[in-house]
């Protein structure tokens, strides 16, 4: 709860310091003394959008700091943990705004950003009042209320389970649709295709093995007639013959040689000794050299037809056994897709089937929190003199979400027989304050440790409608905070806690100031708000009267 709030130098207030209690704190002053302002103040420091020109003039700057009391279980601690902030049990917010429009902001003496501000202010405070558009008024927050009401937390975590589940199970089935259409649309070209490279059947590395094997054969041939006839020339027509003659003429003259030929004949006959090797090893490098002309031509052709898929697939050749798996692949997946789809269909059906049915439960706990909403709102307009009034929580069907099918709104007709509508349109000021007091009432069941701020929600009433006002907001403060605005003596009396806020001019200087009255100067400012300036001894009996209850 808010504990104190310490303002400085914002508009008319040049130093303020406030302390707050538990229960119902009341706020009374003349008009234009300065109680907005206040509020001004404190929406500041909550980081909520208002007026740009709060700083007082003639300062630099203007600076505003409250403290609040955090329970163990308070919802601020974890956003407090999430921004990495300070965790303590008192909650310190400052910010400051200069003339030049620059904010900033700090909690627990950490700087923050707006937006973080903003979120914990959430927690922290609720605004009441004609003007309130991030509470009540605010339709976007109706079915929130209504759920918060009815107590359907669990029905709503059921049904965005179910959503997410629907929302999984249709993309999945999406997925497979299109992938199934994409593959369908190449269906003939993948048939062929694997046809194609499963009769040729590619295997990595092939294609360098083929391409080795034509150079050899290729060289192969080149090379054998060379050896061919480097053997005629080395043979019986060649070199062996010319050596085997010239062998038989040395050997005739040798006799009348007188020894001079018996070494060159026996370097004639090594000779021919090697020579013999020589040829045996010519003719066995011919045989090795000899191939099967068809054999290359198969090679060549298997290894064009391989670089020719290579190419028409935009593939390494080494890749094509891959590849053709892949595209195997792709035809099973075609062969198999229609019993995946049908399992997808089944699936996204059952999902569907879930979230409609917990919607459908939803919608019937929400129609039934309504009726009992209902009731309740309209015993508590009774005795606020608005008996004839009739209030109606409208659930209507709406595009369906994780939250459900449904759109809530509060709708009043100010007398039967009226046409309903949106309740700040249809309902005066006046008349606004009291729906509005009425449904906090009925919707405010446990304390979470929220201040809530009612700014001047008994506008336009008095008498015992103002009174019954006080009583409901004395009700609501009985387990946590209530500040409210007031001119309504009946509801000021009825404060736990109470402060004038009033205006003075000292030296051409306009401040206002805030005093905590104790019970006699309490006397007087009830019996101010019931006679005026001239306060008379028959309206302190009065003030008296309403004080004592």
């Amino acid at each position: 709860m808010l504990r104190g709030l310490d303002i400085c130098n914002m508009l008319i207030i040049d130093r303020l310091e406030l302390s707050f209690q538990p229960g119902l704190n009341v706020l009374t002053g003349e008009t234009g003394a300065g109680k907005s302002i206040l509020l001004d103040s404190l929406g500041f420091v909550l980081g909520w959008r208002g007026r740009a020109d709060l700083v007082r003039h003639g300062a630099d700057q203007g600076e505003v700091t409250a403290w609040f009391d955090l329970g163990p279980a308070h919802p601020a601690r974890a956003l407090l943990r999430d921004a990495g902030l300070p965790e303590q049990d008192e909650l310190i917010l400052r910010r400051v705004n200069t003339q030049d429009g620059r904010k900033t902001a700090w909690v627990n003496d950490r700087r923050c950003s707006g937006e973080v501000l903003r979120a914990l202010s959430e927690t922290l405070v609720e605004l009441h009042g004609q003007h309130d558009d991030r509470g009540l008024l605010n339709p976007r927050g109706h079915r929130d209320i209504l759920d918060a009401f009815g107590a359907l937390d669990a029905l709503k975590s059921l049904v965005r389970k179910a959503w997410a589940e629907k929302g999984q199970a249709a993309r999945a089935l999406a997925e497979a649709e299109a992938a199934m259409a994409a593959i369908r649309e190449e269906e003939d070209f993948l048939r062929h295709a694997v046809a194609e490279l499963d009769a040729l059947a590619p295997q990595p590395g092939e294609e360098a093995e083929l391409d080795q094997q034509r150079r050899l054969m290729q060289g192969a041939e080149k090379v054998r007639g060379d050896v061919i006839r480097a053997h005629e020339v080395l043979g019986a027509q060649g070199a062996e013959g010319a050596l085997n003659d010239a062998i038989r003429w040395l050997d005739g003259a040798a006799d009348a040689a007188d020894g001079a030929l018996e070494q060159p004949l026996a370097a004639l006959g090594r000779a021919v000794a090697e020579l013999d090797d020589a040829m045996d090893g010519i003719v066995k490098a011919i045989e090795g050299l000899t191939f099967n002309p068809i054999e290359l031509e198969e090679t060549e052709e298997r290894l064009f037809a391989i670089r020719a898929l290579a190419r028409k697939h935009d593939v390494l050749a080494d890749d094509l056994a891959g590849f053709a798996q892949g595209l195997r692949a792709k035809l099973a997946a075609l062969d198999a897709g229609d019993a995946d789809l049908a399992r997808l269909q089944k699936e996204a059906r059952t999902a569907e089937a879930a979230y409609a049915d917990a919607a459908g439960r939803l919608t019937a706990a929400r129609r039934k929190a309504a009726a009992k909403l209902d009731k309740a709102v309209t015993a508590e307009l009774a005795p606020l003199k608005m008996e004839r009034a009739v209030f109606t929580t409208e659930v209507t069907t709406e595009t369906a979400g994780p939250g459900g099918v449904d759109a809530v709104a509060f709708t009043v007709a100010t007398n039967p027989g009226a046409p309903s509508g949106a309740l700040n349109r249809i309902a005066s000021g006046g008349e606004l304050s009291r729906f509005l007091l009425a449904l906090k009432v009925c919707l405010t069941r446990e304390q979470t440790g929220i201040t809530m701020i009612f700014d001047e929600i008994d506008r336009g009433v008095g008498g015992a409608t103002a009174d019954a006002v006080g009583r409901r907001l004395a009700a609501i403060a009985e387990a946590g905070q209530v500040l409210v605005v007031t001119h309504s003596p009946q509801v000021a009396a009825l404060g736990a806690h109470h402060w004038r806020v009033e205006k003075r001019v000292s030296q051409g200087m306009t401040t206002s100031t805030v005093t905590a009255l104790p019970a006699p100067e309490r006397v007087d400012e009830i019996a101010r708000m019931l006679s005026g300036d001239t306060i008379t001894e028959e309206a302190r009996g009065a003030a008296r009267a309403l004080l004592a209850g």
